[in-house]
């Protein structure tokens, strides 16, 4: 039986588009004037010299750490320090109201059923815990954190490696046959499956490519296991 359900955001819970079109430029155009507005925050220190050693340039100064960071979020990587210097500019868009998180229709009503029924519903995503609480406290639909019981990130490990699932698994105290993950990337269930999670596709864009997962067109769509 399934006891949790893990998912995806990208292209599961909301748009792509909300994250590439809205979140990604806003971040982009914010982050120079940030760094240098706040580079004394023991946070964003930490942040920095993340960078610096990440990118092997112990004593870039930041000048060259913002032009890493940039061409890090033009390639779009899925770096630590990255994912969370971003988050911490999201956070003045959200609590300012410049946007609020996408969130399908039919994730809601779906979320409130499962947590209902008992499930303990979790997020997984390359973007920072801290960002994925942003978006969902700051949905189109209200604040959803109360129905979430936990967030991983890339601290847990990469999307496509089944080792991460296990570490997920381990941290839940769960098996993975009682976990379903949501996602709407195949390397990312290819890798949840090979550590024993159910899964299901979100296919939501006309063409996609699909694997050896049930598919869903929506969270409505997805069938729990019975066993």
């Amino acid at each position: 039986m399934i006891r949790a359900i893990v998912t995806d955001i990208e292209g599961t819970t909301g748009s792509i588009s909300f994250v590439h079109e809205v979140l990604f430029p806003y971040a982009r155009a914010r982050l120079p004037g940030f760094l240098r507005r706040s580079a004394g925050d023991p946070a964003v220190k930490e942040q920095l010299e993340a960078v610096r050693e990440l990118a092997g340039e112990p004593e870039a100064d930041q000048a060259r750490v913002i032009a890493l960071l940039e061409q890090w979020m033009d390639a779009d990587r899925k770096v630590t320090p990255l994912k969370v210097l971003q988050g911490m500019i999201w956070e003045e868009g959200y609590r300012q109201g410049d946007f609020t998180g996408h969130v399908y229709a039919d994730v809601l009503p779906c979320l409130k059923a499962w947590h209902a029924a008992g499930l303990a519903l979790y997020i997984y995503s390359s973007g920072s815990v801290q960002a994925q609480k942003l978006l969902f406290a700051h949905s189109d639909v209200g604040d959803l954190t109360p129905l979430l019981s936990g967030y991983f990130d890339t601290t847990t490990g990469p999307k496509k490696e089944s080792e991460s699932y296990r570490r997920i698994a381990a941290h839940l105290g769960l098996s993975g046959h009682e976990i379903l993950f949501l996602s709407d990337v195949v390397a990312e269930l290819d890798a949840a499956a090979a550590a024993n999670f159910h899964t299901v596709q979100l296919v939501r864009e006309r063409d996609m490519t699909t694997g050896d997962h049930p598919v869903a067109a929506g969270f409505d769509a997805v069938c729990l296991p019975e066993e």
